[in-house]
């Protein structure tokens, strides 16, 4: 069976260029059309496709919204941003919004098709322009951090930080480290100062928010 699509783009020309090229696809078939978000969202529930492609700006509502209405209807739509602004936030917030993808409009029709390939699989598919700037940006983000938070912690803080998050007590901390208990306490007290986090709920949070313990 072909890969069900719905293209939404208020640009008539190319959504209709679009679509041409798409169903020359025997893998492939458009099964409807919209101009605006509010559309697009409709058309989701009525047909229920495999892949949306989803214009970012639209009108009525813009595609952010819609991707995020899509993707709280039905998890299982697969939605591919297509947009001419490529600056982080756009990204971000559609992929927060539940996209499995991202694209320029300047993109070759083969990279969106590969784009589909890779979402229908279940991945994670952007622009590898997007990809660069945003690891370059994650790794300057990075390196103004450094010597703020986890890193501003003694090794020991960060060993007892954990111990906590995972959920020991003071006691078996202090029984594992060969340590007295109110020395785990004085550590744990100089951790939430220093992270500025005044509870052990919040010191769990942050532990799995820097990746220092998982689920």
């Amino acid at each position: 069976m072909p890969v069900r699509v719905i293209v939404a783009d208020d640009h008539t020309l190319m959504r209709e260029a679009l679509c041409n090229k798409l169903n020359n696809k025997p893998d492939l078939e458009v099964i409807a059309q919209a101009d605006n978000g509010l559309t697009a969202v409709e058309l989701c529930r009525k047909h229920i496709p495999d892949i949306i492609l989803m214009d970012v700006s639209m009108p009525d509502l813009n595609g952010i919204e819609a991707a995020r209405r899509v993707h709280d209807n039905d998890p299982n739509i697969k939605i591919i941003a297509l947009s001419m602004h490529s600056d982080q936030k756009f990204v971000l917030d559609m992929l927060k919004a539940g996209a499995s993808a991202y694209l320029l409009k300047a993109c070759r029709f083969g990279e969106l098709l590969h784009a589909i390939k890779v979402a229908v699989s279940g991945e994670i598919y952007l622009d590898q322009s997007i990809s660069t700037r945003l690891i370059k940006n994650h790794l300057s983000y990075i390196s103004q951090k450094k010597d703020s938070d986890f890193e501003i912690l003694t090794g020991r803080e960060r060993e007892i930080l954990q111990m906590v998050a995972e959920g020991k007590s003071s006691k078996a901390i202090a029984f594992k480290l060969g340590i007295e208990k109110h020395t785990i306490v004085k550590h744990r007290q100089n951790i939430m100062k220093k992270l500025d986090i005044h509870d052990i709920p919040g010191l769990t949070k942050y532990a799995l928010r820097e990746g220092i313990i998982t689920l």
